[in-house]
């Protein structure tokens, strides 16, 4: 199974949360509440989200984070690689320290690199905006009913 970690999911909801209501400055507090994150990791998000450039922070009695830019314009790729870095279904192609006991025989990883590079474009191509519509709705399959 092919899964996001849990801070790269959480930084979507937190920013499609603050995505909904643009006009709002979401303290930590706040987006904690309305996303039902903990606290905590709400709080090291918001700060990765701003350093990364997605958010602008601001201070004080009216402060708080706001997009940096509109949500049509952030990829869910953007976010997932703010982070967790690039996004890699493998170690082998990312020039990460891995301990890969056939690295020197392997007959795939020089076929890694497209693969991951559809990824990244199936997620390049959603933005935050587009979580904001209502999901389309789609036909079961016999597999799911069983």
């Amino acid at each position: 199974m092919i899964r996001l970690t849990n801070l790269a999911d959480y930084a979507v909801v937190l920013m499609t949360a603050v995505a909904r209501e643009p006009e709002q400055r979401f303290s930590s507090a706040r987006a904690a509440e309305v996303t039902t994150i903990p606290a905590p990791t709400v709080a090291k998000l918001l700060g990765t989200l701003a350093r990364g450039g997605l958010l602008l922070a601001s201070r004080g009695v009216a402060g708080g984070f706001v997009l940096a830019r509109p949500a049509a314009e952030i990829s869910i790729a953007a976010i997932v690689e703010t982070v967790d870095g690039p996004i890699s279904l493998t170690a082998c192609v990312t020039g990460e320290a891995h301990d890969c006991v056939i690295e020197g025989v392997c007959g795939v990883r020089g076929h890694w690199g497209p693969i991951n590079a559809a990824v990244r474009a199936a997620l390049e191509a959603v933005s935050l905006a587009d979580l904001l519509k209502k999901p389309a709705a789609t036909a079961c399959t016999t597999r799911e009913l069983a």
